[in-house]
C-alpha cells in the first residue's frame, strides 16, 4: 500500500529521531515501505538551476554595484595613466591612494608626461623607484633621471626622448610591483629601478602604519581587487567607521617619514628584519620575470646611504648585537686614526644595527647585486661610485642632504653611472647622433641644467621641515614651522606655500616669472620660465610666452630659440610668422618665406606676414611680385605706413622697368 503524503511528511520531519522500524511501527505501515521512502529521498538531486541561482544572484550583485559605481563616477580615478594633455599622458596624480589609506596627503609624481601612441622615432625610458628615485628634496627638476633625459636629447636632437619619472615618495617594492604591468604595456625600451631604502616603512611594507600584513602573496592580491570600486566603497565604509571610533585627532601629523613608521623599532636579524627582506625579494623577483617574459631591459641600483654623517635613529641592546651608537662611536675612532676600510664597515654595521630601518640595510643591496647577476642584468653600483669620491672613500654630508637623499651633485652623479652603464651595455637607441664628444655632452647637460633659487629654496625648507620632526627630533622639541622657515622675500613665500600645499610647484614658478618681468628683471623670468619648460616640454603656450616678451623688448635673437622650440611641438600662426619674420631680418630668404606661407595657411587675414613676404622679394628684386604682395596687405590694413611707403617705392621700380 503507498504511503500518504501525511505519512511521508511525518517520516522527513522524524528520520533523523527514530529508526526505520520504529516509524514503520507509528504510522502503521511496513518497515520495507519506511526504508525505501528514504532510499527515494536521498536519490533525488537539487535541481541544476538552484545552483546557478545560488552563485550568479552574488555575483550579478557585485556585477551591478561595481558598474553603478563606475558610472556615477564614485571615488578617485583608479586608473594609472591619466590624459596630461591632449595626446599625452601622465602617472595619475591620485594614483598613490591605492597604497595610502590613513593619510590625506598622498605622494604623487613629477608629472613627466609621454605620448599616448609611441612614435617610430622614440626611445622610450620609464623611471621606478621611491622619493630618492624622484629626486627629493630637489624634485622635480633635480631627479637623476633629467641628466638622462637631457643628455640624450642633446645626443639624439631629431628623435623622440622620452624619460619618464613615476618615482613616489614613502612607498616601496610593492607600489613597483603593482604599477610594473601598466608600465610594460606602455612599450618601455629600458627600464631603470632605483629602491629599497622604504621597504620596511613604506605603504604596505610590514613596519608601516599602512601595512596589511605580512603575506607578500595576500597584500598583492588586495593590491589587485584595489582597482574595483566595489573594493574602494568597502574601504571607504571601514574608514568612515573608524573615523567615528577614533576622531579626526588621532590621524597622523608631520613629514611623510613620521607618518608612515608604525612599528618604530625592528632589530637586526629579528623575523620582521628577515621579513622585509624577503618581501623586497619576492616582489623584485616578480618584477624582473615579468620584465623578462616582455623582454623588456631593466638596470638595478645599488642604494646610497649617509654613513659618516648620520648617527643612528634608535641604538638597541640586545644579547647578540651591541647598540648601534656604540659601533658608530666606534666607526669615528677608526677613521681619525686614517683606518678607513675598519671604519667603513663599522658604519655599515652601525646603519644595520640602527632600530629605525629608515636607511636600506646591506641585505638589500647585496639582494640587488645577487638578481642582477642572477638574471643577467647590467647594474649601477651607485654605492661604490659615490663612495669612491667622497672623503676617506665613505659617504656623508658631501653627497647627502640628510639620512640617504643625495645633494644634486649626488643626483647627477647617479644620472651619469646609469647612463655610462646604458652605453656600455648597448642600450642606447640606433637613431642618428650628433657629432659630439662625451666630454662635451657631459659637460653641455650639467651646463644646461635649469634649476632656480627658488628650487634651491624649496628643497632647503624641505630638509629644514624634515629635519625638525621625528626622529630627527623628539616630538617634544620639535618647532613650529614659523620658527625654522624664515620668509625674507618673494621667493621664500612661494616655497613655503608649494610646500604647504597652497600652490604647486608649477604655479610658484609661474608667479615667480610674473614678478621679475613687471620689475624687467628679464634675465631672472627666463630662468624660472626655462624651469618650467624643462619640467613641462610639451606646453607650447610656455615657448609662445617667453617669445611674445623678447619680441616686444626685440630680442629676436633669444627669441627665435624659444619659437623653434614651441614650432617643433605645433606650429602656429604666430610662430611661424615670428620665424619667417627674423629668416627675413638675417636673409634666410627661402625658409623665410615657407614660415611665413605657413602662417597664411593658419590665418590669411594678417598684413604684417604680406608684407613681410613682399620684403622677400624684394631682397629678390622681384618688384612685380613684391607689389601684388603689399597691395594685399593694404587691402587687410589701409592705415599701414609702412605698407604704404613701400607701395610707393615698388609702384615706382615697376614703372621704371616697363
Amino acid at each position: 500500500m503507498p504511503l500518504s503524503n501525511k505519512q511521508k511528511n511525518w517520516i522527513v520531519k522524524n528520520q533523523q529521531k527514530h529508526s526505520a522500524k520504529k516509524m514503520a511501527e507509528e504510522i502503521g505501515v511496513s518497515e520495507d515501505a519506511v526504508i525505501e521512502f528514504l532510499n527515494t529521498q536521498k536519490k533525488k538531486k537539487t535541481p541544476f538551476y538552484f545552483y546557478i541561482i545560488l552563485i550568479g544572484l552574488p555575483i550579478l550583485f557585485f556585477a551591478l554595484l561595481e558598474i553603478g559605481l563606475r558610472i556615477f563616477g564614485y571615488g578617485f580615478n583608479n586608473d594609472q595613466w591619466d590624459t596630461a594633455i591632449e595626446g599625452k599622458l601622465m602617472l595619475n596624480q591620485e594614483i598613490a591612494k591605492r597604497y595610502f589609506y590613513s593619510i590625506e596627503r598622498i605622494p604623487f609624481s613629477n608629472q613627466d608626461v609621454f605620448d599616448v601612441e609611441k612614435k617610430s622615432n622614440a626611445y622610450r625610458i620609464f623611471v621606478l623607484g621611491e622619493s630618492s628615485a624622484a629626486g627629493y628634496p630637489f624634485s622635480p627638476l633635480g631627479a637623476f633621471s633629467r641628466y638622462i633625459r637631457d643628455r640624450l636629447v642633446l645626443i639624439y636632437p631629431h628623435s623622440k626622448i622620452e624619460v619618464i619619472n613615476i618615482g613616489l615618495t614613502a612607498v616601496n617594492s610593492y607600489t613597483l610591483r603593482d604599477l610594473f604591468p601598466g608600465v610594460l604595456e606602455q612599450k618601455p625600451d629600458l627600464i631603470l629601478i632605483y629602491t629599497g631604502h622604504n621597504e620596511y616603512y613604506g605603504a604596505l611594507g610590514i613596519g608601516s602604519m599602512e601595512s596589511l600584513g605580512t603575506s607578500r602573496k595576500m597584500v598583492n592580491l588586495l593590491l589587485y581587487l584595489n582597482r574595483f570600486k566595489t573594493v574602494e566603497l568597502l574601504r571607504n565604509t571601514i574608514q568612515w567607521i573608524m573615523k567615528l571610533f577614533s576622531g579626526d585627532d588621532d590621524r597622523p601629523s608631520g613629514t611623510m617619514m613620521s607618518r608612515m613608521a608604525k612599528d618604530q623599532y625592528i632589530g637586526f636579524d629579528t623575523e620582521t628584519f628577515s621579513d622585509g627582506i624577503s618581501q623586497f625579494e619576492g616582489n623584485m623577483r616578480d618584477i624582473l620575470d615579468m620584465a623578462k617574459e616582455k623582454n623588456v631591459p631593466v638596470i638595478l641600483s645599488t642604494l646610497v646611504s649617509n654613513l659618516k654623517d648620520q648617527i643612528p635613529f634608535i641604538s638597541i641592546q640586545t644579547e647578540n648585537f651591541p647598540r648601534a651608537d656604540k659601533i658608530y662611536n666606534r666607526a669615528k675612532q677608526e677613521l681619525s686614526y686614517g683606518n678607513n676600510m675598519v671604519a667603513d664597515s663599522l658604519f655599515r654595521l652601525a646603519k644595520d644595527l640602527d632600530g629605525l630601518r629608515f636607511r636600506a640595510p646591506e641585505r638589500i643591496n647585496q639582494v640587488i647585486t645577487s638578481l642582477s647577476n642572477e638574471y643577467k642584468l647590467p647594474f649601477v653600483n651607485a654605492d661604490s661610485v659615490l663612495s669612491s669620491i667622497s672623503p676617506d672613500g665613505i659617504v656623508g654630508n658631501n653627497l647627502m642632504t640628510d639620512h640617504l637623499h643625495p645633494t644634486l651633485e649626488g643626483y647627477l652623479i647617479i644620472g651619469k653611472s646609469f647612463f655610462e652603464k646604458m652605453e656600455q651595455s648597448k642600450y642606447l637607441p640606433s637613431f642618428e647622433k650628433a657629432n659630439l664628444t662625451d666630454d662635451e655632452l657631459d659637460s653641455i647637460t650639467v651646463a644646461d641644467f635649469h634649476f632656480t633659487k627658488l628650487d634651491s629654496i624649496i628643497a632647503d625648507f624641505r630638509i629644514k621641515l624634515l629635519m625638525n620632526d621625528w626622529p630627527f627630533v623628539s616630538k617634544k622639541n620639535k618647532l613650529p614651522n614659523s620658527a625654522i622657515l624664515h620668509l625674507e622675500n618673494t621667493a621664500d613665500t612661494l616655497a613655503a606655500e608649494v610646500l604647504d600645499d597652497k600652490i604647486t610647484w608649477e604655479e610658484a614658478h609661474r608667479k615667480l616669472a610674473v614678478y621679475f618681468l613687471e620689475r624687467k628683471n628679464i634675465n631672472s623670468f627666463i630662468e624660472e620660465m626655462d624651469a618650467l619648460i624643462s619640467q613641462y616640454p610639451v606646453i607650447v603656450e610656455y615657448y609662445d610666452y617667453v617669445a611674445n616678451i623678447l619680441i616686444q623688448i626685440k630680442d629676436y635673437k633669444r627669441a627665435y630659440k624659444y619659437l623653434k622650440s614651441g614650432y617643433d611641438i605645433k606650429s602656429s600662426a604666430f610662430k611661424a610668422k615670428w620665424l619667417g619674420t627674423i629668416d627675413l631680418y638675417n636673409d634666410k630668404l627661402e625658409s623665410a618665406e615657407n614660415y611665413l606661407n605657413e602662417s597664411l595657411e593658419f590665418e590669411a587675414k594678417d598684413a604684417q606676414v604680406w608684407y613681410n613676404l613682399a620684403g622677400i622679394y624684394v631682397k629678390r628684386n622681384d618688384y612685380k611680385k613684391a607689389l601684388e604682395l603689399v597691395d594685399k596687405a593694404l587691402l587687410l590694413k589701409s592705415n599701414y605706413p609702412e605698407a604704404v611707403n613701400l607701395q610707393r617705392q615698388l609702384q615706382s621700380k615697376v614703372q621704371t622697368t616697363k
